[in-house]
């Protein structure tokens, strides 16, 4: 938990920051002192409270509340001091060693002259698990209620029962994200990619492996219990803590801790600085991407969907959300309109199911805000496809499913609202779409004309196998690959890669950036409209487009073929 002082610092005495006392004397066991504490986190409301040093160890000073400790019995107070050697050994040889060494150093010797990081154990509400206060980073003259020291405040419930190691890890990462972004970069870090570092560290750690009873196993029943929580909204809820573990375990699953890091160690915040870290890294996608991955991952997890749709840490193999369920009953005609409002960078999820016949779905967004639409299609519950709905610029997109009953058993829609990169400060607006969907039955007649076109397609088919196999041979002569089926953002594979071995060979007027991945990304769908908008009158006039749409559809590959004499 991050707390940030509101205790306004005069320009003039800024300068006092980085001046530490001159005559500093070393804490000693057994002594008491005063602290300032937070009211709106203490379990009485109080701003001060009496301690007393109860363990010096090499990296830390561990205080216990007097109030609080005077009233343990003598069991307690024994559990407590075993509990206390245990954490201050952890501390000295796993969370200070680990967390400095990945994440860089805490200010040292810092704002008092000491190497000691100092720990408060005080009574706090029930579930706070405790807090950092940045104030205490600034002499008394810049904020009068400054402890002057480099602090962390935990929860004295947590040292009762010997679970407090993984809330130390997490307030002492706060503590260095103050000296890595305020102090050496001079930028203050989003909260709740602040609060993301945090949540990480006892997984970092290894306090998560062992699940029942982790921290993580808590988040994830946080997250399962409201997962459309906007992931960049802090409201310092249950909620919110959920979705920033679950979404950072799949980043870390699967681009590694150096994006935390790099991104850390950026001068830029927020998403803007994970963007930077996973540039660093080479990796092509950006963080919609990633995130818009997820959505689909934390809905299917499947790896033999993709690889990217899935998580790799053995205790997150079965976490899947629930969707909101649109049942549509098999009757002659179905219509149905549903409204929504969403955040930006919230995941949702609507399954359709049920109704015979055709399915026809139209999705009508606010224009104000961009959405991503992708949509998995499943025959059966290990049989299911990603596609991706194409909107125009009014937000407005439609899909349209023949005899969806027969053919598929759910389509589930993943909407989400990713316009917005900067500036997360406090609570975000909400924005509506609004889905209609309507399904038809077929009569006999038209069910008897589907059966005669279904038969067509088993031949078209078989001659569009011939014509593949002979393509194979023409692509072997000429060193070149055909198009024979459709591309779209969102693919990977070697029908992506052949394009963009195509449109490299454009030259830099089309494909500047000239990667071959396998990913039909941003830069690949740029290209192609690029390609597209090169030859309109061909590609695009025909059907009554001016600009490019990215998608290599019937128009686009005729064109690539005919360019490759083939």
């Amino acid at each position: 938990m991050h707390w940030k002082s509101k205790t306004k610092i005069i320009l003039i005495g800024v300068f006092l920051l980085f001046i530490s006392p001159l005559i500093v004397s070393a804490d000693t066991q057994g002594q008491v002192k005063t602290f300032f504490v937070d009211s709106s986190y203490d379990a009485q409301q109080r701003e001060q409270i009496s301690a007393t040093l109860e363990k010096v160890s090499q990296n830390a000073y561990f205080y216990l509340e007097d109030e609080w400790s005077e009233n343990l019995t003598e069991s307690e107070k024994e559990k407590v001091d075993k509990n206390l050697i245990t954490l201050s050994q952890e501390f000295d040889q796993k969370i200070y060693p680990e967390l400095t060494s990945t994440y860089g150093s805490e200010w040292k010797p810092g704002i008092d002259n000491d190497n000691h990081i100092t720990i408060l154990f005080h009574q706090m509400k029930k579930n706070v698990g405790g807090y950092f206060n940045n104030g205490d980073e600034y002499p008394k003259v810049q904020n009068a209620i400054s402890n002057e020291r480099e602090m962390i405040y935990v929860n004295t419930d947590y040292l009762k029962y010997g679970t407090s190691k993984s809330y130390v890890a997490h307030e002492f990462t706060h503590l260095i994200t103050f000296n890595q972004k305020e102090r050496l970069r001079g930028v203050s870090e989003e909260i709740w990619l602040n609060e993301a570092r945090a949540e990480y560290a006892p997984t970092l750690l290894g306090y998560d492996v062992e699940y029942q009873g982790s921290n993580l196993q808590q988040r994830v029943k946080q997250f399962i219990a409201s997962p459309s929580d906007s992931l960049t909204e802090w409201q310092n809820q249950k909620a919110d803590y959920g979705i920033i573990n679950v979404f950072f375990q799949y980043l870390v699953d699967h681009y590694g801790v150096d994006i935390l890091v790099d991104s850390l160690k950026s001068s830029q915040v927020g998403i803007p600085s994970l963007n930077y870290a996973l540039k660093k890294a080479g990796v092509e996608e950006d963080f919609s991407q990633i995130f818009t991955d997820w959505t689909i991952a934390i809905f299917l997890n499947d790896c033999n969907v993709g690889a990217e749709y899935c998580y790799k840490n053995e205790n997150l193999k079965n976490l899947r959300i629930t969707p909101s369920l649109i049942f549509l009953p098999s009757t002659q005609r179905t219509e149905v309109s549903l409204n929504y409002f969403v955040k930006q960078w919230a995941g949702n999820w609507y399954r359709i199911m049920g109704g015979e016949g055709d399915l026809k779905l139209k999705f009508d967004g606010e224009d104000k805000v961009h959405f991503d639409v992708p949509y998995v299609l499943c025959q059966n519950l290990h049989s299911c496809s990603v596609n991706f709905l194409n909107l125009n610029e009014k937000q407005e997109g439609e899909i349209l499913l023949e005899d969806f009953g027969s053919n598929w058993t759910s389509l589930t829609l993943i909407p989400s609202i990713q316009s917005k990169t900067s500036g997360f400060d406090g609570r975000e607006p909400s924005y509506s779409f609004s889905l209609s969907v309507s399904m038809e039955m077929k009569t006999e007649k038209e069910k008897l004309i589907e059966e005669l076109k279904a038969q067509i397609a088993v031949l078209q088919a078989q001659i569009a196998e011939l014509q593949a196999k002979i393509a194979a041979i023409l692509r072997e002569k000429i060193g070149m690959c055909t198009f024979s089926a459709n591309l779209y953002y969102g693919m990977r594979g070697n029908g992506v890669r052949c394009l963009q071995e195509f449109l490299k060979a454009q030259g830099k007027e089309i494909y500047p950036q000239g990667l071959v991945t396998g990913f039909f990304g941003p830069l690949t769908r740029a290209a192609v409209m690029r390609f597209q908008e090169k030859y309109a009158s061909e590609i695009l006039f025909p059907l009554g487009l001016k600009k490019g749409t990215g998608f290599v559809g019937p128009s686009t590959r005729n064109k690539i073929n005919r360019m490759l004499n083939l």
